[in-house]
């Protein structure tokens, strides 16, 4: 009797492990698309595209779940979940081109969706909260000089990004006037012009268009232009990055209770249509980046869902933050920030993996050794 071996390959590389058994070299690139394998989620297709779809990922070798009664008819709609290796995509996507019912179009932005979930070096925003109430180090870098200090610091310990803020949004604290944020921000903004790239954390369109001004180059709205209408028209006047963040409800009352029926795709939804907006008003597509708004209107469990399921926002063609940065699903509410810091950053690193292309995060040095650790473990 032969002793036949096997191991499952969890090497994400598969290019690396077809050269290791020998592989024609010249098909190599082509072969790989054998090897990747996706489980793709399209909304509200008819019964008879979902029909149609299934039949065609069946030719393919792939597979299609729908609605149990789609192909009854008794349901209008169905979602579909389509399972196939990234070649067995474009094959679906190549032969619904010749299919009718608009599966046409839908062969041709399923070819685009592979394209679009790209990785990209992942970049250290360092926080600095000149307000007086933050629910991490409120009051420590208030005063100018300190800010000052603290903004340079975190320059020498590698940070690409200084997002200031000078108004708290942590659960139940209350708006800032604009001009009283202006007033603190401005002289840090300045100060820090041509050291760093600097993000203005802000709501409001006035505070924003200001910062921008006097030299910021990305605006971070948690509120997702939800609190002022006008902040997206200042984006696109500008031409300068913005962050849209989901959030649900507003800081006075985001954590009581919140409610979701498909959490996650609840999520992605409010960042397309956000993202539809702002290029519908004339911002650059690649201008945009997306948050998740860890602690957002956001339970602990919907928290950690997020951070493990970070990669399917990468459907929305744009790079994605995450903050989780010495907040409440750490659950050490009496700790010290330097063990929060540690436990952060071992969160931070499931989020890298899962596909984090900016962590905001309050202790730069270690994350910029998290980042270190990690380039060589993928090596």
């Amino acid at each position: 009797m032969h002793d036949f071996v096997f191991k499952e390959i969890k090497n994400s590389n598969i290019k690396t492990e077809l050269s290791k058994i020998g592989f024609d070299k010249s098909y190599i690139h082509k072969a790989c698309e054998k090897y990747v394998y996706k489980n793709i989620k399209i909304f509200s297709l008819t019964h008879a595209q979902a029909n149609i779809l299934k039949q065609t990922a069946l030719s393919v070798g792939a597979d299609c779940a729908t609605h149990r009664e789609v192909i009854t008819g008794r349901v209008e709609k169905s979602d579909c979940i389509v399972g196939a290796s990234l070649s067995q995509i474009k094959k679906i996507a190549e032969k619904l081109q010749f299919q009718p019912f608009g599966l046409k179009e839908l062969g041709e932005k399923l070819d685009e969706f592979c394209k679009t979930q790209t990785q990209y070096e992942t970049k250290i925003v360092g926080i600095l909260n000149i307000t007086d109430n933050s629910f991490s180090d409120g009051g420590l870098y208030n005063d100018f000089e300190k800010s000052k200090e603290h903004l340079l610091q975190m320059i020498e310990e590698g940070a690409d990004i200084i997002d200031i803020g000078a108004e708290s949004t942590k659960p139940y604290s209350s708006a800032v006037e604009p001009d009283k944020q202006i007033e603190k921000l401005l002289p840090v903004v300045e100060f820090a012009k041509g050291k760093i790239p600097v993000s203005i954390d802000t709501r409001s369109a006035e505070v924003a268009e200001e910062c921008i001004k006097a030299g910021a180059e990305i605006i971070n709205d948690v509120s997702g232009f939800d609190y002022d209408k006008n902040l997206v028209d200042v984006i696109a006047k500008y031409e300068v990055k913005i962050v849209i963040q989901h959030s649900k409800g507003t800081p006075e009352n985001m954590q009581d209770a919140p409610v979701y029926e498909n959490f996650v795709d609840e999520i992605y939804f409010d960042l397309k249509r956000k993202i539809d907006l702002a290029i519908s008003k004339g911002v650059k597509k690649e201008n945009i980046i997306i948050d998740p708004g860890i602690g957002f209107g956001k339970t602990r469990e919907n928290n950690f869902e997020i951070i493990k399921r970070l990669e399917e926002l990468k459907g929305l063609g744009c790079p994605v933050m995450l903050g989780i940065s010495r907040k409440s699903l750490l659950n050490m509410a009496n700790e010290d920030n330097h063990t929060k810091d540690i436990f952060t950053t071992a969160l931070n690193a499931l989020a890298v993996e899962h596909g984090a292309d900016y962590l905001r995060v309050h202790n730069v040095e270690m994350h910029k050794q998290l980042l270190s650790l990690l380039e060589n473990f993928q090596k």
